[in-house]
């Protein structure tokens, strides 16, 4: 466990993680943002929300079912393996959008 900035417990995130989040670009002023983007935002994250819990609903309905039924194996596997890069794929471009509108770049 370390201490990250501010003296947050940092022990859930890898020193990869934290070198990235240091390096971010962060805005030299404080940022405005009209409601109308407040509510973009909220919009965005409330369809992130939703579809991570109904990738996340498949990997247990398939685990579920690999329970109930082995021999189901095989094509439930299918339906497993395809929901982490959806997932991260949802992930990524809503921080992307979040991190253009609040202008916060990337090494």
């Amino acid at each position: 466990m370390w201490e990250g900035v501010n003296g947050q417990n940092c022990s859930l995130l890898s020193p990869n993680a934290l070198r990235i989040v240091w390096t971010m670009g962060l805005p030299a002023n404080p940022i405005t943002l009209t409601v109308e983007q407040i509510e973009d935002l909220n919009r965005r994250l409330s369809t992130l929300r939703h579809d991570i819990n109904g990738d996340l609903a498949l990997i247990v309905a398939a685990a579920e079912l690999i329970k109930l039924n082995p021999d189901l194996k095989e094509k439930m596997l299918t339906t497993l393996l395809e929901q982490p890069p959806k997932i991260r794929e949802r992930a990524d471009k809503f921080s992307t959008e979040f991190e253009k509108i609040l202008g916060i770049t990337r090494p």
